[in-house]
């Protein structure tokens, strides 16, 4: 019995110990043209050039602390091995050049209009004789988009309104989009003691929140947010059909508590004068767009070269963002990186050092996603997320992960 579980103690440890390595080792890397590929794992580790793919230069070092170091030339995989023998992973390396950004840290208002209607939920309602009905139990889902009405398009809560209005107690087929698929229910609308046609369903048609730019070229392309805009209701990212930009002042600071996010509030003036540019994308790394209107904070600022996850240490590091009108940088401790979290924009894991911003908000709170991380001179990432237990700590996403969907 001793001996089976000694058996048992062995291969679990075996299979941690296999997945940390695993997430020690990114998946893809990018180099810069002649540049050789660091790796700082802490580990006995080795790395060769897998013989299918063409070479034109190769060389290979390894230290005693665990550092490989593998120049190449174009795109090449790399095959990692433990003491040289175990196969731990392949890595995927692209050479890119050097790409440069301006790093942002301004709020943002963020406005974007769904795809469709979207489906928060279902209700019963009240029928003429006082009976409870739900029409749409079982036929609309959470996060479903109503995309039409008897063939009808529909965009806005008002025209679904209209829709059923006009079609009364006459049977309705609703164009849904359902994960990415479109199908059609048919159902009956009501009539309630208010005197009016309803189906029994909670919608939504816009959203809009307060977000920080996270870095903008001199083109005007931007990325923002480091997570993508999904709604609260049915946490499922918005299906956008377009989105506009805003300008945006910071009004208030509600400080974070253990156990309760802080929050950044903000007053969007959707005047058109106040409108910075488009929103393009809304992906779960971030949202894109072109700026219009290049915002005056920045105007003076210089490009930055964008750091590859490789080259993120632990350590000293810096945001920046807008908190009291004055776009600043505060000191920040990256604790941990994880080149292959299950969340893209959970890479990056660092505690706030700086004691004015741990003042002035706790440490990270809401509306703070998107500040640009800044490490040795380099745009390496971007705030996304924080402990709700601890102020303190949050979550970044690797740069590299906003840029390849920007």
């Amino acid at each position: 019995m001793k001996k089976k579980f000694g058996t048992g103690i062995l291969v679990f440890v075996l299979c941690f110990g296999y997945l940390f390595l695993q997430n020690k080792i990114p998946d893809e890397v990018s180099v810069r043209p002649g540049e050789t590929l660091q790796l700082h794992t802490g580990i006995p580790l080795s790395m060769e050039q897998k013989e299918e793919e063409p070479v034109t230069l190769a060389s290979m070092v390894f230290g005693r602390s665990g550092l490989g170091n593998s120049q190449k030339t174009g795109s090449y995989t790399l095959s990692c091995r433990l003491f040289g023998v175990i196969p731990i992973k392949d890595i995927y390396v692209q050479e890119r050049g050097e790409k440069y950004l301006i790093p942002g840290g301004m709020p943002v208002g963020i406005y974007v209009k769904t795809k469709g209607i979207l489906v928060i939920g279902t209700s019963p309602v009240n029928g003429m004789s006082g009976e409870t009905v739900e029409p749409a139990k079982y036929l609309l889902k959470s996060g479903d988009y109503i995309c039409s009405v008897n063939g009808e398009k529909v965009s806005t809560k008002e025209e679904l309104l209209d829709r059923v209005h006009e079609y009364g107690d006459q049977p309705m087929a609703f164009g849904i989009e359902r994960n990415g698929e479109r199908i059609e229910v048919a159902m009956e609308a009501v009539m309630t003691q208010e005197k009016a046609y309803k189906i029994g369903v909670w919608v939504r048609d816009d959203l809009a929140g307060v977000g920080t730019l996270t870095y903008t070229d001199t083109a005007g392309n931007y990325g923002a947010l480091g997570h993508g805009v999904s709604d609260a209701d049915t946490s499922t990212l918005i299906d956008m059909e377009k989105g506009l930009l805003y300008q945006t002042d910071i009004i208030g600071i509600i400080k974070g508590k253990r156990g309760t996010p802080g929050e950044l509030t903000g007053i969007i003036n959707y005047s058109s004068r106040y409108c910075l540019g488009d929103v393009k994308k809304n992906t779960k790394a971030g949202v894109y767009g072109k700026l219009d209107v290049i915002p005056e904070e920045l105007t003076s600022e210089q490009q930055i070269p964008v750091g590859f996850k490789q080259e993120v240490q632990l350590g000293k590091a810096e945001i920046i963002c807008t908190l009291e009108g004055e776009r600043k940088s505060y000191d920040i401790e990256i604790t941990q990186t994880n080149f292959n979290a299950r969340e893209t924009n959970k890479g990056i894991r660092f505690v706030v050092k700086d004691q004015e911003l741990c003042a002035l908000t706790g440490g990270i709170v809401q509306g703070m996603s998107g500040s640009p991380i800044v490490q040795n001179g380099k745009i390496i990432g971007a705030v996304t997320h924080v402990f709700v237990q601890d102020a303190s700590k949050g979550y970044g996403i690797f740069i590299e992960e906003m840029l390849e969907q920007g």
